[in-house]
């Protein structure tokens, strides 16, 4: 067992195996150590997220050393059936690559029991174990830039269905049409950890058409005499953003919620309201919107220079970090700022947002909560039933915004794959300046340098956990830094992990600035503390930021 660094709230722990991964990830959940916030198993990892106020990572690591990894989990009675039509592109190849001609690879998955080992990738996608060991294969050479949503594959020892058309690199042998992840179930995810599967050809078995359903989405009624605000011009869609969403990791759905959360409480600080409420993610500005009636609104983060045209034709301009009243017939205009990415929209009584899965927070990856805010929308306040306060004057950013142009430094803890890289690579990671790409997004910051960071060990990476800030290199090495919408887990090695202290920071380096990546730790593996004597409550300590 090691335990490896990933940031300073979260560590891996590296074991043999699956069944021993499984093994403790059961064990901390029939006995939890006090301060562990969220686990995303995978095939030989358990990603821990821990409160590093109620212990330390060489705590956890004694606490988690002394569980027994002997216990095998004992399968659930929940059997699913999924129907396949076995038509995939990579059939005919898995079938060469095994040595089975392709009714016999056909005959073996469906013959074969597998059990839904974790969740991860992608909201729904489980990974099944325990199938045919014949018909283990390799990922592609090449992925594929999308994969159809319900696409049945293989790779190495696991079976999976994509639940959303994405990216991908697994064999695909067929597909399905019931869908693997359905928010007007509970749970929205028909593949849950423990569950038993097995796949049937539809060729020989029909489905029933009750089984297959299409949900009509209901558009929610705006009140009659309620406060609205109607979207005149939205250039990138808006979003709704919160803190995040928690607790999902067993349907393999990450937290997500706002890339600057300091600009979002702030924003909802200056207008009154509990600082996590849902506020409008702006990128780059332009966003313009007409009021309905009397109001107070704030906008935070990267500051857009703002324009209020009122009934009468007068045209003022307000500032950013500030209560602004707004009365009925406003029309308020957002320019482009000129430093940052990120701007956040609060309304005093806060929008009127249903929450999906517990949050207001859309992520773009997952495709998770509410519908991306676009030119027509009309946007519902809330005019009672919130405890608000009274607006705060005294906002102010939380650090100099960045431009385009000039170099940002962000500190990084080395880990937990530091050690597949080679030590030149290591230094090129912090001796050479990263450029911003315009490819970049809420999943995460891709990134250019003139030398790639070189790796010490080319073999394929299991796939397992990823933090928010986590710098993943794949094999052209040019880094991708993961931002609140990345997939919950990763198949490519990362070298360190942005401090969480400057992940907000990280939100607001606009394209063709520079990420001048600053290491704080060395890499090295966890060395466990003594075991605590599980009775006692943990001394708090006081931590400081390197």
């Amino acid at each position: 067992m090691r335990f490896l660094p990933v940031s300073l709230t979260t560590m891996l722990v590296e074991l043999t195996d699956l069944d021993e991964t499984l093994a403790l990830f059961a064990s901390l959940r029939a006995d939890p150590v006090q301060g562990v916030e969220d686990m995303v198993p995978a095939a030989r990892t358990l990603m821990i997220r821990f409160r590093p106020e109620k212990l330390t990572r060489e705590e956890l690591a004694g606490e988690i050393a002394t569980r027994d990894l002997s216990i095998r989990i004992a399968p659930s009675g929940k059997l699913v059936e999924i129907p396949v039509r076995y038509d995939g592109e990579d059939l005919r190849d898995v079938a060469d690559l095994t040595g089975l001609s392709v009714e016999d690879v056909v005959r073996r998955h469906t013959e074969s029991e597998f059990t839904v080992a974790f969740c991860g990738f992608a909201p729904g996608f489980g990974y099944l174990v325990g199938g045919d060991p014949t018909l283990q294969v390799p990922r592609r050479q090449t992925p594929r830039t999308r994969i159809p949503a319900g696409s049945v594959a293989l790779a190495g020892a696991f079976s999976g269905v994509y639940p959303q058309a994405s990216p991908g690199g697994w064999q695909i042998i067929g597909t399905t049409p019931e869908k693997m992840w359905d928010l007007s179930r509970d749970p929205p995810a028909i593949l849950q950890p423990g569950y038993r599967v097995r796949f049937f050809d539809l060729k020989k078995k029909t489905v029933p058409t009750s089984r297959i359903t299409t949900k009509t989405p209901v558009t929610p009624e705006v009140a009659s005499g309620a406060l609205t605000l109607k979207v005149l011009a939205a250039p990138m869609p808006a979003l709704f953003q919160d803190l995040g969403r928690f607790g999902q990791t067993g349907q393999g759905v990450s937290s997500s919620g706002a890339l600057d959360k300091s600009a979002l409480r702030a924003a909802n600080r200056v207008v009154g309201n509990p600082a996590g409420m849902p506020c409008l993610e702006i990128t780059l500005g332009g966003f313009s919107f007409e009021i309905s009636g009397r109001a107070v609104m704030a906008l935070t983060g990267a500051a857009c220079p703002i324009g209020i045209r009122d009934a009468a034709g007068r045209t003022i301009s307000a500032g950013t970090y500030q209560p602004i009243s707004l009365e009925a017939g406003d029309i308020v205009t957002l320019g482009h700022p000129t430093r940052g990415m990120r701007s956040y929209l609060a309304m005093r009584g806060a929008f009127a947002v249903k929450p999906v899965l517990g949050s207001a927070s859309t992520d773009t990856l997952a495709v998770v909560g509410p519908d991306p805010v676009t030119a027509g929308s009309v946007l519902t306040v809330n005019n009672d039933g919130l405890a608000l306060t009274s607006v705060s004057l005294h906002e102010s950013p939380a650090f100099d915004h960045p431009a385009c142009g000039e170099v940002v430094t962000l500190d990084v803890i080395l880990g937990p794959r530091s050690d597949w890289f080679t030590d030149k690579g290591i230094a090129t990671l912090s001796d050479q300046l990263w450029q911003v790409t315009p490819q970049s997004n809420r999943v995460g910051i891709r990134l250019v340098g003139n030398v790639s960071l070189k790796r010490r060990d080319n073999s394929e990476l299991p796939s397992e956990g990823t933090a928010t800030g986590a710098i993943q290199v794949p094999h052209n090495g040019q880094p991708v830094l993961f931002l609140a919408d990345h997939p919950l887990t990763g198949g490519y090695p990362v070298i360190g992990t942005v401090a969480e202290y400057h992940l907000d920071l990280a939100a607001q380096i606009p394209v063709n600035a520079q990420i001048h990546f600053r290491p704080v730790t060395a890499f090295a593996d966890i060395q466990p503390a003594k075991a605590r004597d599980r009775g006692r409550r943990p001394t708090k300590t006081v931590r400081k930021h390197p």
